[in-house]
């Protein structure tokens, strides 16, 4: 924990690039084909290794947007370095014309694909899975800032290897939403890669697939031009669990002599840049793997129940969106809930098995790609695999205990009641209820059902439901114990920690970026500061513009209630 007090301050561009530390490419295996491939910007198999040296392409005349205040503060960044040269060259993807860098190159990865569990290979151009990893996505710098290490990643920083013919951008509407919903995940409490800055430029558009004006088509209709943009995500590594399954799949059939080697190198660096707290140095390997294994289920279990717990959904939660390191990551076709369903995704590609309740199944399946990549280094001891299975084979449990936990918080129960749960989730169903709006409500301990109506999007007309309700609320009270004014409002506050006021909805988002292609970037500050504020009551106004259910004119329209997957 670094104290407050004996933080540094970084000032300028050269302070911040004296503290770069590049670990990962300097303990890992560079692709050894690089070096006969010119600037690797086109699309190739790449055999092995752990990384590719890839410089970004720059975006042309870059107009700043905005930049996250809460995370420039706890990395100690001066505002000024918004007014360095070097610093807007470096995040908007120009590294080449920086003189002091100590890397002046960046690097993308290689990952494997799996889908629900099931291995695929024919998503990559040579039908391998060998051209499969960071299609846009480069790192450019490492750093240990103030104790913590952290990698900053280009996303939309051009070509890669693996960039499988596409032109390696992100559009600015893509890159506003992962921006915003970054930092607005942090201030839920969630564990989250995190925004440095967004740029755009109004010198470089690219084509991209999308709806036409307020259709409800679910496939998109027309290619439109759009401007190009780079956010500059930051975490403790970009590790994925899709990466260490690349390892594992060479390894198990042995396609090249160092393929085990580079599996267990690969391991041994996720456990350095995540996981050395809990798991030491001087373990045996299959020691570390285990507690590895034990300590990513943790993280990944936590994880899914505190999603849920305020109405997100990943939307395409393959293993390679699904961070190693147990945080969320890849901010691509997700959404938070507004009216309940447990079904809910707003991925038109995404299907049943990413919605929003069968995120605890999609995680299993992603944790047991994870064990699977782990078991060729543990191949030559039964005993050892036999362990590793039995945490396998426990996760669903600990999933359940987690997510019980979060639904009795939610509701402010000390113990999960089941009963109590199935028939809120039942009325939640048939009433039409906004999720967000209902459990701040909830949290109100409000005396009768007359302040949920503020969440229905029907009218409550059926006398059966009302009935249900009232009993239901009534059953509540009775689980609460709530005897005194003083106890009701300690319970209140505490609910409110669980109960977020503020959620970033689709159609926020939507006003957002289409204001900032007319060059309007006002609302994306707005959004920042309300949404880096969830739990905060705020201003009357704020609430007035940002507490309220979803529109009906936006339900079934393109790109608000359902989108693709192109950014």
């Amino acid at each position: 924990m670094i104290n407050e007090n004996n933080k540094k301050n970084i000032e300028t561009f050269d302070e911040l690039i004296n503290l770069s530390d590049y670990s990962f490419i300097e303990n890992l295996n560079s692709d050894p084909n690089a070096k006969y491939n010119g600037d690797n910007k086109f699309p190739r198999e790449v055999f092995s290794g752990h990384y590719v040296p890839v410089s970004p392409t720059a975006i042309k005349e870059p107009i700043y947007i905005s930049h996250s205040i809460d995370f420039f503060k706890e990395l100690g960044f001066s505002e000024n370095l918004l007014k360095s040269d070097d610093f807007i060259k470096l995040f908007s993807g120009d590294m080449s014309n920086i003189s002091n860098l100590k890397q002046n190159q960046g690097w993308a990865t290689g990952y494997a694909l799996s889908i629900y569990g099931r291995e695929y290979y024919a998503q990559c151009p040579f039908q391998t899975g060998n051209g499969y990893g960071d299609g846009r996505a480069i790192s450019v710098l490492e750093a240990v800032i103030n104790g913590k290490r952290w990698e900053f990643q280009l996303k939309g920083g051009g070509k890669t290897p693996y960039c499988r013919g596409a032109d390696g951008r992100a559009v600015l509407r893509s890159s506003v939403r992962e921006f915003l919903a970054q930092e607005h995940m942090h201030s839920l409490g969630i564990p989250t890669s995190r925004s440095l800055t967004l740029f755009t430029s109004k010198k470089e558009q690219v084509s991209r697939p999308w709806f036409k004006e307020k259709s409800s088509s679910y496939e998109p209709e027309l290619m439109i031009e759009e401007d190009v943009a780079i956010t500059t995500r930051v975490a403790s590594s970009f590790i994925r669990v899709g990466q260490i399954e690349l390892f594992g799949r060479r390894a198990r059939k042995n396609e090249h002599k160092n393929a085990l080697k580079e599996l267990e190198m690969i391991v041994l660096h996720l456990i350095y840049r995540e996981y050395k707290e809990v798991i030491k140095e001087d373990f045996s390997l299959q020691e570390k793997v285990l507690l590895l294994a034990q300590s990513f289920q943790d993280r990944l279990t936590s994880l899914v129940a505190n999603w849920i717990k305020v109405g997100y959904c990943q939307g395409n939660f393959n293993s390679d969106n699904c961070a190693a390191g147990g945080f969320t990551l890849d901010y691509g076709p997700f959404g938070f809930i507004e009216m309940f369903e447990p079904k809910y995704q707003s991925w038109t590609g995404g299907g049943v098995h990413f919605s929003f309740f069968n995120q605890p199944i999609a995680a299993f399946k992603n944790f047991k790609s994870f064990c699977s990549a782990l078991k060729p280094l543990l191949s030559s001891n039964k005993e050892v695999l036999e362990e590793l299975e039995k945490i396998e084979n426990n996760f669903s449990k600990v999933m359940q205990e987690k997510m019980q936990n979060m639904w009795a918080n939610k509701l402010g129960l000390d113990k999960f009641d089941v009963e109590l749960f199935d028939e809120l989730i039942n009325l939640m169903i048939d009433t039409k209820v906004d999720y967000t709006i209902f459990f701040r409500e909830l949290s109100n301990i409000p005396d009768d059902i007359s302040s949920f109506e503020k969440s229905f999007y029907g009218n409550l007309k059926d006398e059966n439901i009302k009935l249900r309700w009232s009993s239901w609320l009534e059953n509540w009270k009775v689980k609460i114990n709530v005897n005194d004014e003083e106890s009701k409002q300690k319970l209140s506050n505490q609910m409110k920690l669980a109960n977020p006021k503020y959620t970033l909805r689709e159609w926020h988002l939507v006003w957002a970026y289409k204001e900032a292609e007319k060059g309007n970037y006002k609302p994306i500050k707005e959004l920042q500061e309300i949404m880096t504020n969830p739990y905060s009551e705020q201003t009357k106004e704020i609430e007035e513009k940002y507490y309220t259910k979803k529109p009906k004119d936006f339900f079934g329209i393109a790109g608000i209630s359902h989108v693709s997957c192109s950014s």
